[in-house]
C-alpha cells in the first residue's frame, strides 16, 4: 500500500503515480486504465479515482469512452528530452 503525505490530497499524489507509470512506458498507449484497479491498488474511494482520471484526461494523457472506459492516449516526453 502507497504511504499518503497528509499535506497532499490524495488523488494527486496518484496521479503523480500514473503519470511517471505512462511516461517509463509500464502503461503504454492504449492501456486500459481500470477504476476499479485503481480503487483497490491504492484504497481508495471511486470519488479519488474519478479526480484522478479528470485530471489526466485535462492533460491530455487519458481518454475516455463512455462504456469502455480510460485508455492512455499519448506518452508524455521522458525528463531528458
Amino acid at each position: 500500500m502507497m504511504e499518503f503525505d497528509p499535506t497532499q490530497p490524495k488523488w494527486t499524489q496518484i496521479a503523480d503515480v500514473i503519470r511517471r507509470r505512462i511516461a517509463s512506458g509500464e502503461y503504454p498507449l492504449n492501456y486500459l486504465l481500470s477504476e476499479t484497479k485503481i480503487e483497490r491498488e491504492f484504497m481508495v474511494a471511486r470519488v479519488t479515482v474519478r479526480k484522478v482520471t479528470a485530471a489526466l484526461r485535462a492533460e491530455g494523457l487519458i481518454v475516455t469512452t463512455p462504456g469502455m472506459g480510460s485508455f492512455v492516449t499519448t506518452q508524455p516526453p521522458k525528463a531528458d528530452d
